[in-house]
């Protein structure tokens, strides 16, 4: 098949699939789409919902026919479209490999493309994928990121180091791997709010807002998401973070005002594109400033 001619952007989105809800996939291709970016979509995982609802029905796509589907993209007449990937929930081990291997592919053909791995392993409750999977996306996935978007608990599992300080987050974030770095639930500086942080090689950014008790899942999908689209927008890092923060916390404010159990991104599609939200951005001290002193 002969090869089609690059057209603008599109954006590989590499996650979980719920029938009911909006996380994973859910939660990302809808917020690429809206943003305005062409989005080519794999399942890891279908559940019937988020497990946190109850008992779900789960099906990991099968290993063989995963590897063969990331060969079709690899080989896809129309492989000149893509200028990111992001990947999220996995369901195995092997997964990462197929994902590595996609990477290292499109990497090869544009050395530009934007990787962005959101390593879903974890909460505060602990790891809730199995440790061998954990361990694919950070001895296999975070090397070849551009750009990583772990919670606090995610980025101390992987740096394998208390965070209990924005000092000892941008710490463990410079010695991650990635050249960026998004980590969620930093610690807040403003009374009853909560913040996004990030380190990038110019920047030490805080971005807060007030903190939404109980809040629905797939924050962490949807920020990861609406941070890439802003990224591919040519936004400054600390203008794409302060929208994609400020989108996010408007979205996850207006679901729990209408107590609803996910996230409403079908009303809340104006939150995304034009976010009204306040947020409070602090520049930190860079730890390689630090370093120099």
């Amino acid at each position: 098949m002969p090869e089609i001619p690059a057209a603008p952007g599109a954006v590989i989105v590499i996650s979980s699939h719920v029938v009911r809800g909006t996380v994973g996939n859910r939660a990302a291709v809808f917020a690429l789409e809206t943003l305005g970016h062409r989005v080519w979509a794999l399942p890891t995982v279908i559940l019937s919902w988020h497990p946190g609802h109850g008992r779900a029905t789960r099906v990991t796509m099968p290993e063989a026919e995963f590897q063969s589907i990331v060969d079709d993209i690899i080989d896809a007449p129309w492989i000149g479209e893509v200028r990111a990937v992001l990947s999220g929930y996995l369901g195995t081990a092997g997964q990462a490999e197929g994902v590595a291997r996609l990477v290292t592919a499109l990497k090869h053909r544009n050395p530009d493309l934007l990787y962005a791995c959101d390593p879903v392993i974890g909460d505060a409750n602990g790891l809730y994928i199995p440790a061998e999977i954990a361990a694919a996306v950070r001895d296999r996935l975070l090397p070849l990121a551009s750009l990583a978007t772990p919670n606090r608990f995610e980025l101390s599992w992987l740096a394998g180091a208390e965070l209990d300080s924005n000092a000892a987050i941008l710490e463990a974030a410079l010695g991650l791997g990635p050249p960026r770095v998004l980590v969620t639930s930093a610690v807040a500086m403003m009374n009853g709010g909560t913040g996004n942080l990030y380190l990038s090689g110019r920047h030490a950014l805080l971005a807060e807002h007030r903190l939404v008790e109980n809040p629905p899942n797939g924050a962490g999908d949807l920020l990861a998401a609406v941070f890439l689209a802003r990224l591919l927008q040519g936004l400054s890092e600390e203008r794409a973070l302060q929208m994609a923060t400020a989108s996010v916390f408007e979205v996850i404010a207006r679901t729990a005002k209408r107590g609803a159990d996910e996230l409403t991104l079908e009303q809340d599609a104006p939150s995304l594109a034009t976010p009204m939200a306040m947020v409070q951005m602090r520049r930190l001290m860079h730890p390689g400033q630090m370093r120099r002193k």
